[in-house]
């Protein structure tokens, strides 16, 4: 739902010289432009340094950046590497090696994520006990949302059609992220809209529920239609469910 940068370039300018002012000795010189030695190193350094980290082997690398170059870079813009290099493997053995990497890789992952939960959750509990947690979409960390899989209800205040759809998800037992547009950044007014929707506290503080800012999301996705919207992300893009 996953922006540029725009970089300003000054060109300084010689005065000009007289044609009978200036001889042939007395014109600046240039040395031919040639690549640079170090800026290759450093590319070459990088692509080892990112294809190590997923436990690839450069050759490995290269072919995932050309992949991702190519319709599956377009169709799915945000596929990691492992993932990219299964669906187009060239054998079953590839397929098993990246299936296997990617197992190793998501492991390591979720037993970092869970050792930072239960640090938050402590401190959390250890500096602000009995109040809600509220969390902000896109800051300190991974947006709840982007990439997991789960639903995502986006909400406006004023609109009962928004309150029957949470409370049909939560009474299916459905784990959802509630993005709250219009709040400006006011925590109350999610507390205020979750306890006027009936929201359980305890699935908030479980984390099966989360309830978000929408800090711009909605209007992100380009999607169409009115509040509410539950959607999910489908191979890289968002889709209304």
């Amino acid at each position: 739902m996953k922006r540029g940068a725009i970089a300003l370039t000054l060109a300084l300018g010689l005065p000009a010289l007289g044609t009978n002012q200036a001889s042939a000795q007395d014109a600046p010189t240039f040395s031919p432009a040639v690549p640079s030695r170090e800026r290759a190193t450093t590319i070459v350094l990088s692509d080892e340094r990112a294809a190590r980290d997923w436990g690839l082997n450069t050759d490995e690398w290269s072919r995932y950046r050309e992949l991702m170059d190519g319709p599956l870079g377009v169709y799915s813009p945000n596929l990691d590497p492992l993932t990219a290099l299964g669906i187009e493997a060239r054998s079953d053995e590839e397929r098993r090696r990246y299936a296997e990497l990617q197992v190793v890789a998501e492991a390591r992952r979720i037993e970092k994520t869970l050792a930072y939960q239960r640090a938050y959750d402590e401190a959390w509990q250890r500096l602000h006990p009995g109040l809600e947690r509220i969390a902000f979409a896109g800051a300190g960390g991974e947006d709840a949302a982007a990439g997991s899989g789960r639903l995502a209800v986006f909400v406006r205040d004023g609109c009962a059609e928004c309150g029957a759809v949470v409370q049909r998800l939560q009474s299916a037992g459905t784990g959802f992220d509630l993005y709250m547009v219009g709040t400006r950044q006011d925590d109350e007014r999610i507390r205020e809209w979750a306890r006027s929707a009936r929201i359980d506290p305890a699935r908030v503080r479980e984390g099966t529920i989360t309830l978000n800012h929408d800090s711009g999301r909605w209007l992100s996705l380009g999607l169409e239609g009115n509040l509410p919207a539950v959607v999910r992300e489908v191979n890289g893009q968002w889709q209304r469910q």
